[in-house]
């Protein structure tokens, strides 16, 4: 079946499509003996796609994999300092797994990893709005107007930020802990959330992410992903945005 080049490389659980996007553009890639362009299709199952000059492997079994990233571990495939990496954590499984989305070295929690590149894609993009639920412990109690900020949008360096929703907040002496739903992924946005309220986060952990929880797994722990939760992640809404949160609030 001829589809786009990039989809076969990342379905192949070689990289990422847009890392595959990237190898195509820098003429890495050959596909029946001529070099490979952007948008250019192929037959899944007849060409011979050569990346380096080396055969582009049939796909592995897929493999979807939740853990719970431990404060002091990095979401990268490797580090040049020799932190600990993500990877690390799911090395016994032998298949080159790599990250939905990242979580900065200083917030644990959910995250997945898989080598279904095409869903990782989906699911990463930001088009398809996955709610991402984060338990947050700030310095200080939220005022009223700092809550109505953080629901309606704050403005980072980077733009406004999309309408969240907080729930379940509490005050512990000099601290506030409170759950906030977000479904865009920009770089340490909770944390910048609050900072430009003037509150600094002490604790960050992401505990839900779409439908899935972190349950019992403690940190560094592990578990895969069942046929039908990765039906359900397949089927997520796919004409429009996974999040419910902006649907709560229209």
């Amino acid at each position: 079946m001829q589809q786009r080049l990039q989809k076969i490389i990342a379905a192949a659980g070689y990289c990422s499509r847009r890392r595959a996007e990237e190898l195509i553009a820098a003429g890495r890639v050959r596909v029946d003996g001529h070099i490979a362009v952007i948008g250019e299709k192929a037959d899944d199952q007849a060409a011979v796609i050569l990346i380096d000059d080396k055969p582009l492997q049939s796909a592995e079994k897929l493999v979807y994999v939740l853990i719970n990233k431990p404060l002091g571990t990095v979401t990268t495939l490797s580090d040049p300092e020799g932190r600990p990496v993500v990877t690390d954590l799911v090395k016994e499984l032998g298949v080159r797994l790599f990250p939905v989305g990242r979580l900065d070295i200083n917030t644990s929690g959910l995250l997945l990893l898989t080598n279904d590149g095409a869903l990782a894609n989906r699911l990463a993009h930001p088009s398809h709005q996955v709610d991402k639920r984060y338990l947050v412990k700030v310095r200080g109690q939220l005022t009223n107007d700092s809550k109505r900020q953080l629901e309606e949008g704050v403005a980072l360096e980077d733009g406004m930020t999309s309408p969240a929703k907080l729930v379940n907040l509490r005050i512990s002496g000099n601290h506030t802990w409170f759950e906030l739903i977000i479904h865009e992924g920009r770089n340490r946005q909770v944390r910048r959330m609050c900072e430009a309220l003037g509150h600094q986060v002490s604790r960050l952990v992401r505990i839900g992410y779409a439908f899935l929880t972190l349950d019992n797994l403690a940190p560094g722990q592990k578990r895969l992903l069942s046929e039908r939760e990765v039906k359900r992640l397949q089927g997520l809404d796919k004409n429009g945005p996974i999040s419910k949160t902006k649907a709560r609030q229209t």
